[in-house]
């Protein structure tokens, strides 16, 4: 299925050989990457509970994101709030517009499941330009504080800072017209 089209970029459903190349070009970044991660999320959309989606930039794969139609946890879970979960764009393709028409994409098809949409984003600095990117296009924080391995940071408690250190935002989504 086709997503988005436009001379250059493409968004389609993500299939085979997309997790062994985003794994592959993932490792080049000096990224800790497997593709079993990106085969769970085909797994998951043919279960029928999110959407995986690829970017191709001139016909290369460049980027991913994904829908879950339900939380699966964190502070919306199992609230019938879509979750958006890893998004990313590999860093030779970056500046080129496609995390915009990624996430452009993912926002309508959780609109058409509820009128908010969630996401997760990591804490250290190499989650820095998503978090930039979140608040940009209207993101607030939900209230419940940090999170780590899927349970709420107490306070003074330790955790490491880590892509499991997460801050969860939500944006209400304007109405299909």
């Amino acid at each position: 299925m086709i997503y988005y089209k436009d001379t250059n970029l493409i968004i389609r459903r993500m299939q085979e050989p997309d997790p062994q190349i985003f794994s592959d070009e993932e490792c080049r970044q000096g990224w800790k990457a497997s593709p079993e991660k990106y085969k769970r999320r085909i797994a998951d959309e043919e279960k029928g509970i999110a959407a995986a989606l690829t970017a191709e930039y001139k016909g290369l794969p460049a980027g991913y994101i994904n829908v879950y139609l339900n939380c699966p946890a964190g502070p919306f879970a199992n609230k019938n709030i879509p979750e958006i979960v890893d998004f990313g764009v590999l860093e030779k393709y970056r500046n080129k517009g496609i995390g915009t028409r990624l996430m452009d994409t993912a926002e309508r098809l959780a609109q058409n499941l509820s009128g908010i949409v969630c996401l997760g984003v990591g804490l250290h600095a190499g989650y820095g330009s998503a978090q930039r990117m979140y608040i940009k296009r209207g993101y607030i924080p939900d209230g419940s504080g940090i999170w780590y391995r899927d349970r709420t940071c107490t306070p003074y408690s330790q955790c490491c800072n880590d892509d499991d250190l997460i801050l969860y935002l939500s944006k209400v989504l304007k109405p299909i017209q």
